[in-house]
């Protein structure tokens, strides 16, 4: 069964959407009500604070641009200091729908981790070219790490249960791409159970996307030099649960 929702903690790291971010976080509040919404600013110069604000979420103003990564450490100690056991990060730009929550949060009965796979069977979200190689190679590298089939790594669409929380809330990578690939490696050398669930993405509200043709193979490096990154880390043990 889903977790109750005043467990869960939904956390939007947004930068400069201000155009998209206040559908985002309704369509959370629609998905899981009474679910607390944190939209983590991150160094917008835009009025992405202020829209979220308005739109009824709480708000976390990073002084300056952290990336997802630390964004998203942000998100997970907020919910560490705040009694939250559960994370589900949705991005501010709409192309996560938030009505596979409840799914996502559901796999959390024998995982710790469940990644809404963008590749696995559902809707018709594509990459092309170096991209998507690196996606498949870099699936195939985790995988084998995490000692399960993983098709989609990169996906920013995650639930994390409350072993992960205590995990990442001091040792989420801030690095590019850490947010996603280092952070499941880290995870899966820890001890965490990795799992999916098909997703199906929809189209970005505002804003450009992150990734153009030309930065393909930019991509490709870094997203390698991200793995290779996480196994050199030491392993980090799991934090024990602390009794309330």
């Amino acid at each position: 069964m889903p977790a109750p929702v005043h467990s869960l903690l939904v956390v939007v790291p947004a930068l400069n959407e201000e155009e998209s971010v206040a559908a985002v976080v309704r369509s959370v509040r629609e998905a899981v009500p009474g679910a607390v919404c944190l939209v983590v600013d991150d160094g917008s110069t835009d009025g992405t604070a202020r829209v979220a604000g308005a739109a009824d979420a709480t708000v976390l103003r990073l002084p300056f641009n952290l990336g997802v990564g630390g964004a998203m450490r942000a998100g997970f100690r907020y919910a560490r200091d705040h009694g939250h056991s559960i994370v589900v990060q949705v991005d501010a730009d709409g192309q996560h729908d938030p009505a596979y929550i409840p799914d996502l949060i559901a796999g959390l009965d024998e995982a710790d981790v469940v990644i809404g796979a963008r590749f696995a069977g559902v809707g018709d979200y594509g990459a092309r070219g170096p991209r998507r190689w690196a996606m498949r190679t870099l699936a195939w590298a985790v995988s084998r790490v995490a000692g399960r089939r993983l098709d989609d790594v990169t996906s920013g669409f995650k639930a994390n249960g409350p072993a992960a929380v205590r995990l990442f809330a001091d040792t989420y990578p801030a690095e590019y791409l850490g947010d996603t690939v280092e952070a499941l490696v880290i995870g899966a050398r820890a001890g965490l159970r990795l799992t999916q669930h098909p997703v199906a993405m929809r189209p970005r509200q505002a804003g450009e996307p992150s990734h153009q043709p030309l930065r393909a193979t930019v991509y490709l490096v870094r997203a390698g030099m991200a793995f290779l990154l996480a196994l050199l880390r030491p392993r980090v043990p799991i934090p024990a649960e602390v009794a309330a």
